[in-house]
């Protein structure tokens, strides 16, 4: 079984930046699988969806660092690398 981590996913449709912790595996260096996990659709809109894969990386936020969702590895080449290696 791979690591899992906590990570910070955006959330949508918010005043200010909202960062929403949820629990993701790590698939290889920067890139993270949301794991499934119970949000409601109806009071938050997450930039990602459990079962994504996402590239993190550490950002400075109000409440410190901290491991944040930036893309979606579908978006960004590294999709057919990370389907390749495992």
């Amino acid at each position: 079984m791979r690591e899992v981590k906590e990570i910070y996913i955006k959330l949508l449709n918010e005043a200010v930046d909202v960062w929403r912790p949820a629990k993701a595996e790590h698939v290889k260096k920067n890139v993270y699988r949301i794991l499934p996990q119970q949000y409601s659709h109806e009071t938050e809109s997450w930039q990602f969806e459990p079962g994504d894969e996402v590239i993190c990386k550490i950002i400075d936020s109000s409440d410190g660092k901290i491991l944040a969702a930036i893309s979606n590895v579908r978006d960004t080449g590294e999709y057919k690398k990370s389907k390749g290696s495992e």
